[in-house]
């Protein structure tokens, strides 16, 4: 996997992760705990790895970086692009990068096996996935009711899609184990799963629900894209992407922290002061080649609501997120979790 220095517009490769991570990085893996290295000039180096750069709900990560925000706050940041989150937190658990910009959830399911990470700021109030059956099954499926017997993508196994289609089973009586979820990554991979027929329906985001609308390949069939959607199906405010990082390291860095915080609220700013057209104005091209410019903007303008207006955890979310996990994850039912743990608002209140 390539590194996204602040001089590539281009999505990085995935390829390799526990072998490449270290070797882009300029050295072997060291504890998450550690005081984070600094370049000869004092600037602070830090490597953050991304659930799916070109996905929107990331978005804020690469508008940051094209608005100047990084080198603003005197920071060196790397990219890493993985598209399976749960791939992510691992790389950052065993200290190959420093942070994770990922869906809040993690931290929540890691708490509960005794990791200690947390979230410091918030980039989404809704999930921005989009459950989609592809076209010749949507007679039969029309709720997730039907999705006993069937193929369901998700990016990866114990990503946040994973988590999110386990619990629509579970909300809608579906037999433990009668559906089988299917890693497939997301974009074009998604895409071609559905397209050969490997998948029956599964969960994805923009642009890649535009694409597959685009090509007739699929249709919506649970929309999480917006905080009502997601109140609606969820029961309450779903935090979705965040920063998130070993407590350690919050502890041990937390200037550097404090940096990366103020970044991306004044990027959630930005974004809640512009349109969704001068958005995409500011995104690289690369990142909307396969749907158009013009689907990638109106993809969002439709969702641009789920990005967080502060960075602040919305109140009900932790115990909304704890809920959706203990219906069907063995490690969170029936065990406590303190969830005032899992992430704290003290660097966007000072950012603010």
């Amino acid at each position: 996997m390539k590194p996204v220095t602040t001089s590539l517009l281009a999505r990085a490769v995935c390829a390799a992760l526990a072998l490449a991570v270290p070797a882009c990085s300029g050295g072997g893996g060291r504890s998450s705990a550690a005081v984070a290295s600094r370049n000869g000039d004092g600037t602070p180096a830090v490597r953050i790895i991304v659930g799916g750069l070109d996905k929107q709900i990331y978005l804020p990560v690469t508008l940051a970086r094209e608005l100047g925000y990084y080198q603003a706050q005197g920071l060196d940041v790397r990219f890493y692009d993985e598209p399976d989150g749960v791939e992510a937190e691992t790389a950052m658990i065993s200290g190959q990068v420093d942070a994770v910009v990922g869906f809040y959830d993690h931290t929540v399911d890691l708490r509960s096996k005794g990791r200690s990470t947390e979230s410091v700021v918030q980039l989404l109030r809704a999930p921005g996935e989009v459950e989609m059956v592809r076209t010749d099954e949507a007679g039969s499926v029309k709720s997730p009711a039907d999705f006993g017997g069937k193929h369901l993508g998700v990016s990866g196994l114990g990503s946040s899609t994973n988590f999110l289609t386990q619990y629509l089973e579970a909300k809608h009586g579906v037999k433990a184990g009668s559906a089988t979820s299917v890693a497939v990554g997301a974009g074009s991979t998604f895409v071609a799963a559905m397209q050969n027929k490997q998948i029956d329906a599964g969960m994805t985001t923009e642009p890649t629900v535009s694409l597959l609308e685009r090509k007739k390949l699929a249709e919506p069939l649970i929309d999480l894209r917006t905080a009502a959607g997601a109140k609606a199906t969820l029961g309450g405010t779903y935090p979705a992407s965040c920063l998130y990082l070993t407590t350690g390291y919050v502890r041990k860095n937390p200037d550097v922290v404090q940096k990366l915080v103020d970044v991306y609220v004044e990027t959630l700013k930005w974004i809640q002061a512009h349109s969704a057209a001068e958005i995409a104005d500011k995104m690289p091209a690369a990142y909307y080649a396969g749907v158009g410019k013009a689907v990638y903007t109106k993809a969002l303008q439709n969702e641009k609501g789920m990005y967080s207006p502060d960075g602040l955890m919305p109140a009900d979310g932790p115990r909304t997120v704890y809920k959706v996990l203990a219906t069907f994850d063995p490690t969170v039912k029936g065990h406590s979790v303190d969830l005032s743990k899992t992430y704290t608002n003290g660097f966007v209140n000072k950012a603010r």
